[in-house]
């Protein structure tokens, strides 16, 4: 074998194993970063927020005034009943909770089948409470239906986020 042929190759070898080393950097940053996500569509909810911010930020007695008031027989509370975290409990005091397995969420799925920002609960102007789902992959179910636009919870109808149920419970 030639001298030339023996060096093509020891070239070979090595662009093989650092693109082989840019691949595994790539998996592992990908692993702990996660992948960005982006919002498609009109911003429906761009008005919520900073009425909810508005909200929070007033006293108690004005927050009643403004529509935050509790009504008889609403839920007071939102219950993990299966999954990894049955049990958990998250009182209901007018913000919105977010569900999905990035670390700032207010619920954090451990599933398999749960999105980073898999789906949101929110209370409109009428103290009704609103799920969405945000984009997510395997999607979410409220009474085994699949959700494509924003649809008011009746009290103990259960959500399913892959292998986790959430229910409103008073």
């Amino acid at each position: 074998m030639s001298e030339l042929t023996l060096t093509v190759m020891r070239l070979g070898f090595l662009a093989v194993l650092w693109l082989f080393v840019i691949v595994a950097v790539q998996v592992i940053r990908s692993d702990l970063f996660g992948t960005r996500v982006t919002q498609r569509g009109s911003r429906r909810s761009g008005d919520a927020r900073p009425q909810q911010a508005r909200q929070q930020a007033a006293p108690p007695q004005q927050r009643q005034q403004q529509g935050g008031r509790q009504r008889r027989g609403a839920p007071t509370k939102l219950v993990v009943s299966e999954g990894s975290l049955t049990g958990t409990t998250v009182a209901l005091q007018g913000q919105t909770i977010t569900l999905g397995r990035a670390h700032d969420s207010t619920i954090v799925l451990d599933d398999d089948y749960a999105s980073s920002r898999h789906a949101r609960i929110y209370p409109d102007r009428d103290g009704q409470w609103i799920v969405e789902d945000l984009g997510s992959t395997n999607g979410t179910y409220l009474d085994r239906t699949r959700l494509t636009t924003p649809t008011p919870i009746a009290l103990g109808a259960p959500i399913r986020i892959g292998k986790t149920v959430i229910e409103l419970r008073k």
